[in-house]
């Protein structure tokens, strides 16, 4: 499937890539069907990466796996909440959150209480507003330069 995005021009999408998150985004409930597009230099572990709307080409996020910069995040989220993606376990849940890059990027964030939970058997996704008292906007540009002067290690 050909998209035209705004970040990344013409890009070839898998069909069986798809990501439907059946809420859609928080402020955005109408697009539901996503790709992750990772960042070159990275290797989609330790990177940015994008989660780029197929139902809107010009609208994509950045995104990252929490893991990355805060190991131990694992929020409460009650179960109703992910019934609708099916059986997850710990081998088929991928979650990500959303960064926020201002002009100024050392004042990067990114939204630890409302993380995207994704069923990698189905790809069905939602994100999820967590019980648990985190921050919207968590500071991370420090942690992510430790990292990278660090060679990703921790």
């Amino acid at each position: 499937m050909q998209v035209n995005t705004r970040l990344f021009g013409e890009i070839d999408i898998d069909e069986a890539k798809i990501i439907e998150l059946t809420k859609g985004i928080i402020g955005f409930p109408d697009l539901r069907k996503f790709t992750l597009i990772y960042d070159e230099e990275g290797d989609g572990q330790q990177a940015l990466m994008w989660l780029q709307s197929m139902d809107e080409p010009q609208f994509a996020l950045p995104v990252i796996t929490p893991d990355i910069i805060f190991p131990d995040y694992n929020p409460t989220v009650e179960d109703d909440m992910l019934a609708e993606l099916g059986d997850l376990k710990e081998d088929n849940t991928y979650c990500l959150v959303t960064i926020k890059v201002p002009s100024d990027i050392t004042a990067m964030t990114v939204n630890l209480k409302a993380p995207i939970i994704i069923n990698t058997d189905t790809l069905q996704g939602n994100q999820i507003i967590v019980e648990d008292d985190l921050p919207v906007r968590q500071p991370v540009y420090e942690i992510l330069k430790s990292r990278k002067e660090q060679g990703g290690e921790n």
